[in-house]
């Protein structure tokens, strides 16, 4: 016979506050999609530079093409990296 025991008070507001938490990165990941998106649609025609820097890979054949945007990653990664410090200093 099992008996229904309601969860503590404790374990009850440390679902919350984890819970309020991850609704605070959605929102916030949420912002920066938007900030991108407003970003690439207001100045994407200025931004041809960003996939033709020295450093990405580029192989174009007769019947072959290959892509590998290193250098662009490797700005973009050190870029986001930075952004993510920024914000994890004031939450």
């Amino acid at each position: 016979m099992s008996v229904y025991e309601p969860e503590s008070h404790v374990a009850v507001v440390k679902k919350y506050l984890i819970m309020q938490t991850y609704g605070k990165y959605i929102i916030l990941l949420g912002i920066i999609i938007l900030i991108v998106g407003i970003i690439v649609y207001l100045f994407g025609n200025k931004l041809n530079w960003l996939f033709h820097l020295p450093g990405d890979i580029r192989i174009e054949k007769e019947n072959f093409s290959f892509f590998f945007p290193l250098t662009t990653m490797l700005l973009l990664s050190g870029l986001l990296t930075l952004i993510v410090k920024i914000i994890q200093k004031f939450l």
